[in-house]
């Protein structure tokens, strides 16, 4: 039988998949006060124990610089109304689902658990415009699978001299592989060069992960 009326068109390209939600609540996350890159390879151990599928779609992100200056706002650990921090490095964990969605998981920041990129680059990281170049922000980004194969830190740098800790270490044994048992300095230092990964500065980064729908 023939009809005047006209078929509803569903665009594709506009519908979105629903996020799996890696973490139910922050509260249980695995977290040791300055120990972030065991924190983020405790994120990446249970998305692989939980989520296998959605492994490959999230990524490790050290931030720091040659001067170990990094300034990150909206930091729970910061002081003034601004929640300002000058880590020496700082770790985070980006889930890209999508390649015009991605978000942020950092259990250091007072943002939401999780927050999308934009918003979270906006808030933590503002402008390099407005700093000195000693405090500009470089990234490294390493694949979660990548990073739980090859990570390992037997938590020297958290050692004084006489071999007291200067933050009371995680109760868990320290993270091993095979690559060795210490390699965290690989993935701080920011020289593009060497070390795991791809090592970005704060506007590639933006352009990496945030890709707004046209």
């Amino acid at each position: 039988m023939a009809s005047d009326s006209k078929p509803t068109v569903i665009h594709c390209s506009n519908l979105k998949k629903t996020l799996v939600n890696l973490f139910p609540k922050q509260a249980d996350c695995s977290y040791v006060s300055c120990y972030c890159e065991e924190n983020v390879h405790k994120l990446s151990q249970e998305v692989g124990n939980n989520h296998s599928n959605e492994l490959s779609k999230c990524f490790v992100v050290f931030i720091s610089n040659s001067s170990r200056t990094v300034p990150l706002w909206r930091q729970r650990a910061g002081k003034d109304d601004d929640r300002l921090v000058i880590w020496d490095y700082h770790v985070i964990f980006l889930y890209q689902p999508e390649v015009d969605r991605c978000l942020v998981y950092d259990l250091d920041s007072e943002l939401p658990f999780p927050t999308y990129v934009h918003k979270y680059v906006t808030e933590t990281f503002r402008t390099d415009q407005i700093l000195k170049p000693d405090y500009f922000r470089f990234f490294r980004i390493i694949p979660a699978i990548e990073y739980l194969r090859d990570f390992a830190s037997d938590r020297r740098h958290m050692k004084r001299p006489d071999g007291t800790w200067i933050k009371p270490p995680p109760n868990y044994p320290a993270i091993t592989s095979a690559a060795g048992t210490h390699n965290l300095e690989d993935y701080i230092q920011m020289d593009a060069a060497k070390g795991p990964g791809q090592v970005l500065n704060l506007s590639q980064f933006v352009q990496r992960f945030y890709k707004p729908t046209t």
